[in-house]
């Protein structure tokens, strides 16, 4: 079976258990997991369940797949995604964005955990990306093209829509929570960087670092499926000061900006025409 008809079964066999029409695909973070709790939920699946779904196997990533009603939007919210590190294929960690395609999805929102960069993004602020550095050294694009997604060589000069990223800022306003922007480097883990590693994703212009999301939105912009991206800043990368990585504290931090993030999505998810 070829990946084409992979990911038809794995939407066939949601679409024969009643998912129906989907608007929006959402697909949440390390420790961010808490937004599927404002879903009206007509349906639930574990990945287990889903034929040529890989299993999730990173701590506080719950591997569940949500299908309701956010903000009057039918929704399909991955609750827990693949990264390349945990050594999954491209192809693989890009396929809930797929599926979502298939089922319908006019638009992708995502969040992740990242580290900061920017002296002036602390931890536990949220920072909307306006584009991004890829350091991944494979593609979800790499070998035959699925010409029923898209074409050969996807445009790359505005992976994350203006206009949905926009939204996201003024609903930021209106709910007086902080939003940042900058740029995240998506690097593929799992060890986390060096000093000199850190200068240099300075130098390049990074503003947050982090082992996800570039290749999802990779696979959005090869299909012409809008794109959000909000990271939730989980620890500072200043290589003067560099502290030693705790993964407690990571995911403590995230826990503590979830509530925001859900309010910020939550109200983007009401006020969103798609």
């Amino acid at each position: 079976m070829d990946s084409q008809e992979e990911l038809q079964a794995s939407a066939d066999y949601l679409r024969e258990r009643g998912v129906g029409e989907v608007d929006v695909a959402i697909v949440l973070g390390t420790g961010l997991g808490g937004l599927v709790n404002e879903i009206d939920e007509v349906l639930a699946f574990n990945y287990s369940q889903i034929p040529h779904i890989p299993l999730a196997t990173v701590e506080f990533h719950f591997g569940k797949l949500i299908y309701g009603e956010l903000g009057g939007k039918r929704v399909l919210a991955w609750q827990g995604r693949f990264h390349y590190y945990e050594g999954y294929t491209m192809e693989q960690v890009v396929k809930p964005v797929r599926i979502s395609k298939m089922l319908g999805a006019k638009a992708l929102l995502i969040s992740n955990a990242a580290g900061s960069l920017n002296p002036d993004i602390k931890k536990g602020a949220l920072m909307c990306i306006e584009d991004h550095i890829n350091l991944f050294p494979d593609s979800p694009l790499r070998g035959r093209n699925l010409d029923a997604l898209g074409g050969r060589f996807p445009d790359m000069c505005e992976p994350y829509d203006v206009e949905l990223s926009g939204a996201m800022f003024q609903v930021a306003r209106s709910l007086d929570i902080p939003l940042y922007t900058g740029v995240y480097v998506g690097v593929p883990g799992p060890q986390l960087e060096t000093r000199a590693e850190y200068r240099y994703l300075l130098t390049i212009g990074a503003d947050a670092v982090g082992m996800s999301t570039v290749p999802e939105v990779i696979a959005a912009a090869h299909m012409n499926m809008p794109c959000a991206a909000v990271s939730v800043i989980t620890d500072e990368c200043n290589p003067e000061h560099l502290a030693s990585f705790n993964i407690d504290e990571v995911i403590a931090i995230a826990k503590e900006s979830e509530p925001l993030l859900t309010r910020l999505f939550s109200e983007f998810m009401n006020r969103l025409k798609v």
